[in-house]
């Protein structure tokens, strides 16, 4: 069996059995074309099931060599690998196709990109005038205090979310769940405090099990709501398209350090589970400086 004939019976596995939606199908169809259009000219001729079974790490290497070369960059290469991993991991259920080679082949090192925070002025712009995308006093105590706790408290869309009415604490830290139900003690700030009290008196059903932010069905508020919001927002008051509410998140953090706040501390507000996550938001201040020194500085724009 010839490798263009395994790939569209792999395609048709994806549409009919895996049920993967058409963009899925067409993205795998053409990252293992390009990988078996590569083997082609590599070896001189069309691969067959035997062939690519009988494929080593290095001509795994010289694929993704090839595409480096070519201008791709390790994103577009990790993907690519990963869809010949799936096309592999099948021909092995199917045909018995042999994968060792291709599992010890390491991908292509994608560096995460820096987390893009607001400026102060922005992320007091949308806690402090977000509420006005609103008519209704309900609506507008919420999207304040959701906003607001998010910038200053630096949590998570989700983790806010999830609140309930109990959750918020008469005094002292919030307690919040995040990722892998890993709990964390969050201090509130008057701000974000006098925020919360607003809402609980405009609270529709203010019961402790009820969800502390609520949509306008009644049920727990739908991120997607939120995100609409503030995208709202955001283009009537000329903000960046990155502000989000995780670039509230991102704000906090970066707004703390560049205010002296040391990594640790940092680290247990965010709820990171590795100081390396939290690291990287030295970057971004030390980005934001520059940008600062550039703009600023008698001699920023000058080359020597």
């Amino acid at each position: 069996m010839q490798g263009e004939a395994l790939r569209l019976a792999f395609l048709d596995w994806l549409t009919h059995e895996r049920r993967a939606s058409p963009l899925t199908v067409a993205a795998y169809g053409r990252d293992i074309a390009f990988f078996l259009g590569f083997l082609t000219r590599h070896r001189g001729g069309e691969p067959d099931l035997a062939e690519l079974g009988a494929l080593r790490v290095a001509d795994f290497r010289a694929w993704l060599a090839a595409e480096a070369k070519a201008g791709l960059g390790g994103a577009t290469r990790a993907t690519h690998l990963a869809a010949v991993r799936s096309f592999y991991k099948w021909a092995a259920r199917r045909h018995g196709t042999n994968t060792a080679q291709i599992a010890i082949v390491k991908g292509p090192r994608v560096k995460k990109p820096l987390p893009r925070a607001l400026s102060p002025d922005q992320a007091r712009a949308i806690t402090r005038d977000i509420g006005e995308m609103h008519d209704v006093a309900a609506l507008q105590v919420r999207d304040t205090a959701l906003f607001a706790l998010l910038y200053g408290g630096g949590l998570r869309i989700a983790e806010a979310l999830a609140l309930d009415i109990r959750d918020v604490p008469r005094e002292g830290a919030l307690r919040v769940t995040g990722k892998g139900s890993k709990q964390r003690l969050v201090p509130l700030l008057p701000v974000v405090r006098g925020a919360l009290a607003e809402l609980l008196k405009l609270h529709p059903a203010p019961s402790p099990d009820r969800p502390l932010f609520l949509g306008a069905r009644g049920e727990r508020l739908n991120a997607g709501v939120a995100q609409r919001v503030l995208r709202a927002f955001r283009r009537l008051n000329g903000l960046p398209e990155h502000a989000t509410p995780h670039a509230l998140r991102h704000s906090f953090a970066t707004h703390l350090l560049a205010g002296g706040a040391d990594l640790r501390s940092i680290q247990d507000l965010l709820g990171h589970a590795s100081l390396s996550t939290t690291q990287r938001y030295t970057s971004v201040d030390a980005a934001g400086l520059l940008e600062v020194f550039h703009r600023t500085h008698p001699r920023g724009g000058s080359t020597g």
